[in-house]
């Protein structure tokens, strides 16, 4: 069985063709500034790649250019178009609807009532999943939603201390979500560590970064509420903030309720602390170490965020096994995680420097003493949901 595993974007699509009976990749590519006069094209299939530019005005399009490539007669790795046997969907948020689903009119409906607070992930999805439904009807759609990994956390951590009745109704609980990052972190420490009941905090650090709590490769507790904007700072997104400022900033500033929320959704989190410096982790290093101030500060809010949650994870879940770190700045970000393992040999954590500095990869890091291991591991979301989506196909 091959699977097509799809991340969107309003104006991208990118690609993974995963051959489930071996899991291997068999392609990789993508396409950007969709509905443009000319869309950059690249594939990877093997020792091949090619990079060209065309016109795709839509998703459709896209998937029908991806099919080409991978059907090449000379250079791609199907015969057939008819091989693949579904398209996976790392989707985000559907609220009432969670798991594996495969995309119907209702499951669209279901995600289109949580757009209003997933704004910069779900319109994009669900126009590119009508039109696929409408244009490639011979191939089956499933949508893996991130909050699904999350549905075992228990209610005293999904509910807010609001009216009960607005959580129910409303649906306003703690989803979390970069499921299949944890998902498959929770799998692949069992992997390497040969048990099945290890408690592992996954610490998923990036453009958008939550942590959390796996108990035998379940999530009980997670950094992310209600929306994506939420937790820990992102790259520009402002995290945890208090509600009761929302009105204080729209009369000072003049604008309206959604101009406050896109505004703190789009320049908030580290680009906002750094004085609109930058949001990129490598950029903001770089200007600390020149003497930046805002910079360091930014640097600074984002570690003691992720060791404040760090330090309520253990408590729930009693002590770790494993603190592992993936995701863009967890698996390339030495200094971070340093600084977040900084100063905890009392609880048991104690990070190696040299190893640390050496990691790559798969990588074991903790100093020798050290009762609780630290990894690195890379995550692979798209293996998680082609394994969904077959997991679906042949149930």
């Amino acid at each position: 069985m091959k699977i097509l595993v799809a991340n969107l974007g309003s104006t991208s699509f990118k690609y993974r063709l995963l051959d489930m009976e071996s899991e291997t990749q068999l392609a990789r590519g993508g396409i950007d500034r969709i509905g443009g006069s000319e869309s950059s094209c690249s594939v990877e299939i093997g020792a091949w790649k090619e990079d060209r530019t065309a016109h795709v005005p839509d998703h459709a399009v896209a998937v029908q250019q991806c099919l080409a490539q991978l059907t090449d007669p000379e250079h791609g790795c199907l015969k057939s178009a008819d091989e693949v046997a579904a398209i996976g969907f790392k989707a985000v948020h559907g609220g009432r609807v969670s798991g594996v689903q495969r995309v119907t009119p209702a499951v669209l409906e279901a995600m289109e009532e949580m757009s209003p607070v997933a704004p910069a992930h779900n319109p994009p999805y669900i126009n590119a999943m009508r039109l696929l439904a409408e244009k490639l009807p011979e191939i089956p759609l499933v949508a893996a939603f991130e909050t699904g990994f999350h549905q075992t956390i228990p209610d005293r951590l999904r509910y807010y201390a609001i009216p009960k009745a607005w959580s129910d109704e409303f649906l306003i609980k703690r989803w979390g979500f970069h499921g299949a990052s944890h998902r498959f972190i929770g799998v692949r420490s069992a992997e390497l560590l040969g048990r099945d009941d290890l408690r592992v905090i996954s610490c998923h650090l990036g453009g958008s970064s939550s942590l959390c709590a796996i108990r035998a490769k379940q999530s009980v507790a997670t950094t992310m509420g209600m929306s994506p904007q939420t937790g820990l700072p992102q790259n520009n997104r402002v995290g945890d903030f208090d509600a009761y400022f929302l009105p204080m900033l729209m009369k000072k500033t003049g604008k309206s309720l959604e101009e406050v929320l896109a505004y703190l959704g789009s320049h908030g989190g580290l680009l906002g602390i750094s004085g609109e410096l930058s949001g990129d982790m490598r950029d903001l290093e770089q200007a600390a170490a020149g003497g930046n101030a805002d910079a360091q500060l930014a640097i600074d809010v984002y570690i003691s965020e992720i060791r404040r949650y760090l330090g309520g994870m253990l408590v729930e879940l009693g002590g770790a096994d494993a603190i592992v770190f993936t995701g863009g700045i967890g698996e390339n970000g030495k200094e971070v995680r340093a600084a977040v393992c900084a100063n905890l040999s009392e609880l048991g954590i104690e990070l190696d420097a040299a190893k640390n500095d050496a990691a790559k990869g798969e990588s074991a890091i903790q100093a020798d003493g050290s009762r609780t291991q630290i990894w690195v591991i890379p995550t692979n979301e798209e293996l998680i949901v082609a394994r969904q989506t077959k997991q679906l196909l042949e149930s």
